[in-house]
This record gives structure tokens, C-alpha cells and sequence, in this order.
């Protein structure tokens, strides 16, 4: 297959070393349990036969480990297929093909599902338990040394309360909601609610099958840091997720990426999920199609309104045809960009109600949405007053009119008591909720003027530079190493802040609001503390306010055509950057932008050759924009080149 090559501008840069695929039942439609996932006998073989005939080879999980642990090479291609639930019709009609061409197999079983005696609750249906393999069948399938059990959990197989409204989320992650009382569940509580779960599993395993498990194949694909630290201390060092991606020599076996094998998959899409992987694409390397949206605009503080107001969002979001939500995770009443409240339970800052879960979760759910952004500040918290940190605030020497200064309110990022206070606010926000990604607000940046604190003063002792902004600006060359180094200061915050989510979710993406000025002037640096280079190469997106009206451009034409020079002067500038367009002109009251002046600057940057574009903000009351044009300007984007492979095989 042509180019097989890894994405030039992924973040792993290394070769793809072993593809796993994920099926559940392999039934004819009037068996099954699950029709989204099931493939049919017929079609399994039909992809056994593809994989053999395209030159791919399949693994098990020792040749994994010989290859990890000791160098052994895995042959091209390589493939480990893998079996979730344990249903009847794997043994049925899997096994007899996998016997015919010897191929090592991992199955994964739900204790609580394999000792029931007659019926087996799945998801909330009473299941006869025949539907699932027997003790005898499964012992046939070891004893031929081709399967391997994996431990699919003994009761998380399932979902429990995650929020006050009831949504049932994934009980191997949630923080269970207790009800009014009692609130969530304790973290101590949690974590012993996993042990005891997976310890009971593994025990139950071996002496059901006669293996002791040393995979956990995660229940919907689902896990975190404390999760998969139980599930090593059980013995059970690899773990298999539904991440997306490929498996890498940095890859941890503790994260091992498959590809959801669906019901409808045809060969067609078959090869290209192979190819993707090869390739070393991610759902990251198609278009971003985004709307910012405030959830200021859904709270209301009759729940039954706010419930309203959610429906509304929803069939908006489908209408749009975006595959990308900035959700807004902080209420700012006042409209002063410093966050006053949030929306989701934590230690530091007043929860205004317990909402971004909630919406975060039914977008992911009922729309076509593919990745949900938690929209958060990094320095912009107004503390209470009882906060130790509340009055460690960046120090501001004076104002430049000459250009935008950052009025927010503001923590320094040089105080150890806000630091710490803000990675509080982060760890509790990925505890608490369901996202795939964090937008940092335009609030990571300190001017020219910035930051004049007595903690600002001792860092710049250890920088080896004057310990106030008055004298480090009189000296030029110290102006400019102060400039870079605030800026690489920031910029590493923000990473740090972004692995304490990604320690809850796995897969986490990282964008962040950047000036337009800073792709337009060369002197922007020492304005913001913002470099559009190191955005690029340390965030997976930038996102560019690219705003006209907000900037005063004369020419909006000529504003986007040198916003998008700059950009391509960066490697994998393109690739990484998101033109954000405004939808209102604050400048002028708030006056909406008209729908077809929208329209026609999507157009206009898709010519340009622009990948990735959202807007701010949607108005789902007033219908601004206009949802149908956004839908029809959005669809105008090609499917770019590495998209889909060249040459599809259906051997």
C-alpha cells in the first residue's frame, strides 16, 4: 500500500510497529445481542482472508512482550486480534477459523457475566447465559494455546450515576454521584471500589480458566492513571483501550491503541483504519469544524429551563455539522474574563452549578461530535478572599496603548501558592468530567509590563536577571532573554497543567487561544509572551483569534491572507493551527456579523488552503450564525490527500 509513512507532523514520529484489532460478537443479525458491534460470520472470515491476503501477520500477546523486553523483531504487518465480553458466538463461529490459520487470539471476560446461572444482566437487559462462552468452551480455547483470558472487569462492566442529572457513565473512571447527601464519591472510595473489582476478577479468572490474567482490557475503553496503576499492582501490566492511534515503540503497554472493529465496517474502511495506523494518523489529522460555545448562554437557575436549554444546544450542534465543541468550563458573569465561578465540583472556586458534565456528556452522546474541548483559563481565577493565594496577582507596571494589553485579573504564575491552587482547579475538572481536550483561554500571556510581583522578583533571581521589570527592561539584551523566557515559562505551565487531566484522560489534546497581532508583528513577543513557533510545536492546535473587527483591520482580506502566510512558514503550520472567526463585532455593541459575511471568510481561508476553523460565539437562541449556511460552508472542505489510502484492496 502507498504511503505507509508516518504523518510528518504527528507528534510521535515513530513507525508503527503492531496494529490491534477489537471485535465483540460474531453472530448472523437474528443472534445478535449488540448489532452495532457484531460481525457477522460471513464477513469475519471475509476479513481474516483480506489481512492474510494484503501481507499482514498475526501476533499474541508474547510476541508483544518478547519484542518490549528483549528485542525480538515482530514481523511486518503485525496483527493481534482480540475478542471483548466473551460471547458464545466467538467460540462458535470465530474459533473454528482461528484454529484453521493458527491465529493467537486475546478474549476478554466480565466475571459477573461468566457465574451467572441463568441469566446475565447486560446493560439493564436480562441476558440468557447461554449467550455467553461456558466454562468448557473457554477451556477448549486455552488448551489450544492460541487464546489468551484478559480481564474485562468483574461488575464495571457498566455504567453509574455520574452527575446530579443521571447520566450513567463509565464505572471504572466515574466518581459515583451518591445523591443530594452524600454528593460524589470519595477518592479513597473510588479507588477501592476499582481494587476490589479488578482484584476479584483476576482471582476469579484463575481459577475459572485456569489463567491468572496479565491483560486488562478496559470496559468501553475507558481507564486513568489510578485505574491502570491498580490494574499493574494486580499483575495485570497491559492494558488495551479503544485510544486512537497507533502503537509506537514509546506506546506504553499500559495504553495499548486498537481499532473498534463495527458491525458495518466494509473492507473498504477495514483498510483504511490499517492504512491510518501504518501512516501513523489519528482522527487529529482530518479537519477541525468547531464551535465556541459559552454555557454561560445554557445555565439557568431553574433546572428545568436549563434542561431545556441543553435540548436546544443539542439539536443545534447536529444541525451545525461541527466535529469540534469548545465548551466553556467557567462562568464569567460579569464579563470581565477573569472566571468567577465554574461548572463542575472542586476545592477552589465556586461552583455556579454542577453543568459541564452534564453537557459535555450529551454532546458526546447525542451529536455527531467527535472531540469536546474543556474552554478554561490558565491565570484568570477570581479566588475567594479566604484563599491563601487569592491575592498573589500578577503586578502590571503601567499600560502600553501602543498596543492590546490583557486587562484580566490574574494570578501570577510565578506564585507557588496559585500554582498550586490552579493545578488543583485542572485535577479536579478531569476528576469530575468528560472531555477529550483543553482550549486555554487568551489569558497565558504577560506584557511587556508583566509580571512586577515579589514572586515574579525571585524567579527572575534564579534567571539570572535584574529582579524587577523596571531594570530588566532599561537593559536590552536582558528585555529580550526575560521575553523568551516567559514566554517558555508559560507555555510549560500550561503543559503541566494539561498532563494532570491527561493522567484521568487518556488521549487528551492541548489547544490554545493565541493574539492574531502574533502571527502579524514581529515585535508581538515582548508585547504577550506569546511566540506563534513555540505554540505550534508545543500544543497540539493553536487557535488564532482571527478577528478583524477586534483588531481594526481595514482589510479583512489582506488581515487573513498575512495571518495565513505567517502560519505557513511553520512547520506543520497548517496542520496545527485553527482560524477562529468572530460571529459578532464587540467593538459595535455586539452587533452580529452577518451569516453570508461568515460564509464567505470560511470559503475564503478554505481557498487559502486553511485546515482547521471554528468561530465565536454561537448563539443557539438567535440562531447566529445561521446553522444551515455554517452546515453547507463547513461540508465545503475536501477530504485532504492523506485521508484515505490510494489504493484500496478488496482481496
Amino acid at each position: 500500500m502507498a504511503n505507509e509513512l508516518p504523518n510528518a507532523c504527528s507528534r510521535d514520529q515513530n513507525d508503527n510497529e503492531f496494529t490491534i484489532l477489537s471485535y465483540h460478537e460474531v453472530a448472523d443479525k437474528s443472534e445478535t445481542l449488540d448489532p452495532s458491534y457484531t460481525v457477522t460470520p460471513a464477513h469475519f472470515n471475509e476479513q481474516i482472508h483480506w489481512l492474510i491476503n494484503n501481507g499482514y501477520h498475526f501476533v499474541s500477546i508474547d510476541d508483544i512482550l518478547r519484542y518490549r523486553n528483549n528485542g525480538k523483531a515482530l514481523p511486518d504487518k503485525a496483527v493481534l486480534i482480540t475478542f471483548d465480553d466473551g460471547y458464545q458466538s466467538v467460540y462458535e463461529h470465530a474459533y473454528p477459523v482461528l484454529k484453521k490459520y493458527k491465529i493467537p487470539t486475546v478474549i476478554a471476560l466480565v466475571g459477573n457475566w461468566m457465574r451467572a446461572k441463568d441469566k446475565v444482566d447486560f446493560d439493564g437487559h436480562m441476558i440468557d447465559r447461554d449467550k455467553f462462552l461456558s466454562q468448557a468452551e473457554i477451556k477448549e480455547m486455552v488448551d489450544s494455546g492460541l487464546v489468551e483470558i484478559a480481564s474485562h472487569s468483574c461488575c464495571l462492566h457498566k455504567g453509574i450515576p455520574g452527575n446530579p442529572q443521571g447520566n450513567m457513565e463509565s464505572a471504572v473512571t466515574t466518581r459515583q454521584w451518591l445523591g443530594d447527601k452524600k454528593g460524589y464519591e470519595d477518592e479513597k472510595t473510588y479507588q477501592q471500589r476499582v481494587y476490589n473489582d479488578l482484584l476479584e476478577n483476576s482471582t476469579f479468572l484463575k481459577q475459572y480458566t485456569g489463567q491468572k490474567p496479565r491483560v486488562m482490557v478496559w470496559p468501553y475503553g475507558r481507564y486513568n492513571i489510578e485505574s491502570r496503576r491498580i490494574a499493574e499492582k494486580l499483575g495485570m501490566p497491559i492494558g488495551l483501550t479503544l485510544d486512537d492511534g497507533s502503537n509506537t515503540r514509546i506506546t506504553p503497554l499500559w495504553g495499548l491503541r486498537r481499532v473498534l472493529v463495527e458491525g458495518r465496517m466494509t473492507l473498504q474502511e477495514l483498510d483504511r483504519n490499517m492504512w491510518s495506523r501504518n501512516a501513523n494518523l489519528t482522527d487529529d489529522d482530518r479537519t477541525t469544524k468547531a464551535a465556541h460555545i459559552d454555557l454561560d448562554y445554557i445555565y439557568d437557575p431553574d433546572p428545568v429551563q436549563q434542561e431545556k436549554n441543553i435540548g436546544l444546544l443539542l439539536e443545534r450542534i447536529k444541525k451545525l455539522g461541527i466535529n469540534t465543541v469548545y465548551l466553556q468550563a467557567f462562568a464569567d458573569p460579569d464579563a470581565d474574563g477573569a472566571a468567577d465561578y465554574v461548572y463542575f465540583p472542586n476545592r477552589n472556586i465556586p461552583m455556579r452549578t454542577d453543568l459541564f458534565n452534564r453537557v459535555s456528556w450529551q454532546i458526546s452522546k447525542c451529536t455527531q461530535v467527535k472531540r469536546i474541548y474543556a474552554w478554561m483559563p490558565m491565570l484568570a481565577w477570581h479566588l475567594p478572599q479566604n484563599n491563601s493565594a487569592a491575592k498573589d496577582m500578577v503586578v502590571t507596571l503601567q499600560v502600553d496603548p501602543t498596543h492590546l494589553n490583557m486587562g484580566y485579573h490574574r494570578l501570577s504564575p510565578f506564585s507557588p501558592k496559585a500554582r498550586k491552587v490552579i493545578r488543583q482547579i485542572y485535577e479536579d475538572l478531569a476528576k469530575s468530567s468528560y472531555i477529550d481536550g483543553i482550549l486555554f483561554h487568551d489569558d497565558v500571556t504577560l506584557s511587556d509590563f508583566e509580571d512586577d510581583s515579589i514572586s515574579a522578583h525571585n524567579q527572575y533571581k534564579k534567571w539570572g536577571l535584574a529582579q524587577n521589570v523596571t531594570q530588566i527592561r532599561a537593559n536590552k539584551e536582558q528585555f529580550q532573554k526575560w521575553t523568551k523566557l516567559k514566554t517558555r515559562y508559560l507555555d510549560q505551565f500550561a503543559l503541566q497543567l494539561a498532563q494532570i487531566v491527561r493522567d484521568e484522560q487518556p488521549g487528551l489534546k492541548t489547544a490554545r487561544n493565541l493574539y492574531a497581532q502574533v502571527a502579524l508583528n514581529k515585535n508581538s513577543e515582548e508585547w504577550y509572551a506569546q511566540s506563534l513557533a513555540d505554540s505550534i510545536k508545543n500544543y497540539d492546535y493553536t487557535a488564532i483569534m482571527a478577528m478583524p473587527y477586534m483588531e481594526e483591520a481595514s482589510d479583512s482580506e489582506q488581515f487573513f491572507n498575512q495571518i495565513v502566510k505567517r502560519v505557513k512558514e511553520e512547520k506543520c503550520g497548517l496542520e496545527r493551527t485553527v482560524m477562529e472567526l468572530q460571529t459578532v463585532d464587540w467593538r459595535k455593541n455586539n452587533e452580529p456579523l452577518s451569516s453570508n459575511e461568515l460564509s464567505h471568510t470560511i470559503r475564503y481561508l478554505y481557498g487559502l488552503g486553511v485546515h482547521h476553523v471554528a468561530y465565536y460565539p454561537d448563539n443557539v437562541y438567535s440562531n447566529n450564525p445561521d446553522a444551515d449556511k455554517i452546515n453547507d460552508d463547513f461540508a465545503q472542505k475536501p477530504v485532504r490527500m492523506h485521508e484515505l489510502p490510494t489504493n484500496v484492496s478488496n482481496q
